[in-house]
């Protein structure tokens, strides 16, 4: 990547946020994301209503579509019937969308510029940016602040990480005349450019060690061609090879990490990473009282009952953990019978054709929260190896397998690292004044702040009429959700 000398380039660390408290850079002026345009959510069309999702053209953005900075299309469309039928509302094109609840918030905010009219999923929120407020810029300014928003905007005691929306709205950012937002975004797109290549080149190789990983994995677990088997192995289920499944239970818990000596319990993102993190749970109030049975064990086999489509149904295994954790009612501990190795039962779990059985098994509507049934755990279809000494083998052949390949990933991580860093120093240079240089002639912010001021306190919106009592013999009226008309976004307060 190249750099122009004397950008102010930080490394990561020192995030942009950093200049928001000091001396802003001239024409520049502070302003909370909630004055910089108007806010909308979402909500998701009926699935029972198949003509809502029959022929659609009216893209729906749900998280899973947020892989980009700047958005193409989304993977679900949904029909005009919808918006006249359902809480959704069409958005001009030039929104930033937020995603404000899933999975992925426990390690950062996934934010995309929509350069096309869109609607949202319940999981989304996002700001049509008033005019003189360049809507790439503002995109890549809230991804900017990306650690000051999981540490202060991040909702406490939900299942499902999530930002509070009116503490997003009031975070306060710099803001630098419209002549120099568009400056900033068209020196980002060329410095980006080449970060962005280095990233897709490391995406791709971490795919394939991925796939390397799981072929490793498959030829040890799965060694099948059809129905046929080994001599010795057979086919059955999960649920064959299980004593039982335990459930936990749905706690009240306070909004902190639990201390030494007192009870926990765990959250979703304790077990959705592969290996086992003790430190992801929330304290149980001291009023409340423990049981003791579902406190975690050294060895557990635990599987994440509720999760994203990726992450549903994916096991861990408890290699060592402090005293006093709880299962969540999120979370489930298979018990295997007798004879069963905890490491081979591991590896298939892990295996692609089970988790592919899991998440064509997962409901519900939200891409951030899909669940799995214990019957649907138990039902997976799987090779099973002669136990004992059988299933052995098979978890060290796959051990030994992932051990090759390990080493390949470091320097994978290395890079992948310095591309964050590389980022993270262009935004840092970005939003504290020092990508681009200032130009006297351009108006300065606070022109552009005090008119949008002025209009927002002078913008009464009329009061919403009050509805008829519905008479039981009449149809449900009709929902709001109107789509909004071509050009609106140019009628939208100054």
């Amino acid at each position: 990547m190249t750099t122009d000398s004397g950008t102010g380039l930080e490394p990561e660390g020192s995030g942009a946020e950093e200049g928001v408290a000091g001396e802003l850079p001239k024409g520049w002026v502070r302003a909370t994301l909630g004055e910089l345009g108007e806010w909308f959510g979402g909500g998701t069309p009926s699935k029972r209503n198949s003509n809502f999702w029959t022929d659609g053209t009216i893209p729906w953005l749900s998280p899973k579509d947020m892989s980009e900075t700047v958005l193409v299309g989304t993977q679900d469309l949904i029909h005009e019937s919808a918006l006249r039928s359902s809480p959704v509302k069409l958005l001009p094109a030039g929104a930033v969308a937020i995603v404000v609840r899933s999975g992925i918030l426990e390690r950062k905010v996934p934010v995309a510029y929509v350069p096309f009219e869109v609607t949202l999923n319940q999981d989304m929120k996002a700001v049509v940016p008033y005019r003189g407020i360049d809507g790439r810029w503002l995109a890549a300014t809230i991804t900017s602040q990306e650690r000051r928003i999981l540490a202060h905007c991040r909702k406490h005691g939900t299942t499902v990480a999530s930002l509070e929306v009116s503490r997003l709205m009031e975070l306060e950012i710099p803001v630098p005349p419209l002549a120099e937002q568009h400056r900033i975004v068209a020196k980002l797109d060329d410095q980006l450019a080449h970060v962005e290549v280095g990233e897709a080149a490391l995406a791709l190789a971490a795919a394939k060690l991925d796939d390397l990983v799981h072929a490793a994995r498959s030829r040890c677990v799965w060694p099948t061609s059809g129905n046929s088997l080994p001599e010795g192995w057979v086919w059955g289920t999960v649920g064959n090879v299980l004593e039982g499944i335990e459930a936990g239970k749905s706690f009240t818990c306070l909004p902190r990490v639990a201390r030494d000596g007192e009870w926990g319990v765990i959250k979703v993102s304790a077990m959705t990473w592969g290996e086992f993190r003790e430190g992801e749970n929330k304290a149980l109030p001291p009023e409340r009282e423990p049981n003791p049975s579902y406190e975690i064990r050294d060895g557990d086999i635990l599987v994440s009952r509720a999760n994203t489509v990726d992450y549903v149904g994916a096991p861990v295994i408890v290699r060592a953990t402090r005293a006093k954790l709880m299962l969540s009612d999120k979370s489930l501990r298979l018990v295997p019978k007798a004879g069963v190795d905890k490491d081979w039962l591991i590896e298939v779990l892990l295996s692609r054709p089970v988790r592919s059985q899991y998440s064509a098994a997962a409901t519900g509507t939200s891409d951030s929260m899909r669940n799995i049934s214990q019957g649907a755990v138990r039902s997976a279809r799987i090779p099973i190896p002669p136990q004992g000494a059988g299933q052995k083998r098979v978890a060290a052949a796959v051990s030994d397998a992932v051990r090759r390949v390990i080493p390949l990933k470091a320097p994978l991580d290395e890079q992948a690292y310095e591309a964050r860093r590389l980022r993270n120093a262009l935004l840092h240079a970005a939003f504290t004044g020092t990508l681009v240089p200032q130009d006297a002639d351009d108006e300065p912010a606070s022109a552009l702040l005090d008119r949008i001021r002025a209009r927002r306190a002078t913008d009464i919106k009329p009061a919403k009429p009050k509805r008829a009592p519905r008479k039981a013999s009449q149809a449900a009226p009709e929902t709001s959700g109107r789509p909004v008309p071509a050009g609106t976004q140019d009628t939208l307060p100054l």
